[in-house]
């Protein structure tokens, strides 16, 4: 069944890149709403949580519809995606969802304490009918059938401190909230200066990044020792579910970003080839045949 939350919940922080305060509250949303923003210092204007609405995926992915921008949405959809929820509206002060400790953990805590409500509504799932794969040089993503959502990550930088890492996971909001949502986002200082003059980061902080010197962490210790591609996966799951549904099948990242895991949401969307749409009791049913065979 579509899930929303029972009661509404706030939270407040500052924007990674604007460095600007800013509001964020969750409400409950009907059935088949999806997840939809509201700017509410611009009249309430929405912005759907949709693949058609990326404008930007520069260190962030940026939504804009009618010339109004809201930018770092990923953490948020995430952790929305993660725990299974279909239906909501966040209503938003600024043009930035607030960054708080650079992870989803604040997000899935709130929603924790606002409580998951059923609705009287079958989800529908993308099931994955074939492999599919976008590459940029070193750089790839798949998607393959399965009969559950997994994802494979793996990154390879050229730091002591983070190296090669591997993360192979089924996604079940279980696993989302335990495995994935504490996992922050990361930079390198030597960069600073330069995304600073480029009007990025200006809220960036010990706070809410984890921060690499050329040979170390800088503000240790790490939440787990793999938290670097345990947050790539966790920016992958906020991009895909731009797609607007849930998903049943296998992604594979090999040192992708924002572009790739939303190139990769477009095209679930716009080639019929590759998905088809199943309602919650068909699956079941398929998954139960499956299991009794």
């Amino acid at each position: 069944m579509q899930a929303t939350i029972q009661n509404s919940v706030q939270i407040s922080g500052i924007g990674l890149h604007t460095g600007c305060q800013v509001s964020l509250e969750l409400n409950p949303a009907p059935a088949d709403t999806g997840i939809v923003f509201r700017r509410v210092d611009l009249q309430g204007f929405e912005i759907e949580a949709l693949r058609e609405r990326v404008s930007r995926v520069v260190l962030a992915t940026t939504l804009m519809k009618k010339g109004v921008m809201l930018s770092t949405v990923e953490h948020v959809l995430s952790a929305l995606y993660g725990l299974g929820l279909d239906n909501l509206y966040l209503d938003i002060s600024s043009l930035e969802v607030p960054i708080l400790d650079g992870s989803a953990l604040p997000f899935v805590e709130m929603v924790q304490k606002a409580g998951i409500q059923t609705q009287e509504k079958d989800r529908t799932f993308l099931k994955v009918q074939k492999t599919f794969r976008l590459q940029e040089g070193s750089k790839f993503i798949s998607i393959e059938p399965s009969s559950t959502f997994r994802i494979s990550y793996e990154i390879d930088f050229a730091h002591p401190a983070i190296g090669h890492q591997v993360l192979d996971l089924e996604m079940t909001s279980e696993a989302y909230a335990k495995e994935i949502a504490f996992a922050r986002t990361f930079g390198f200082r030597s960069e600073v200066e330069e995304l600073r003059r480029k009007g990025l980061i200006r809220g960036g902080s010990f706070e809410n990044a984890v921060v690499l010197s050329e040979t170390e962490i800088m503000n240790g210790p790490l939440r787990s020792p793999d938290e670097f591609v345990r947050h790539k996966t966790l920016d992958l799951i906020g991009d895909i579910s731009l797609c607007g549904y849930p998903l049943i099948g296998h992604i594979k990242a090999h040192k992708a970003g924002h572009a790739l895991h939303t190139d990769l949401a477009t095209a679930l969307v716009r080639d019929p080839t590759l998905c088809r749409k199943v309602k919650e009791p068909d699956l079941l049913q398929v998954e139960s045949s499956r299991l009794s065979a």
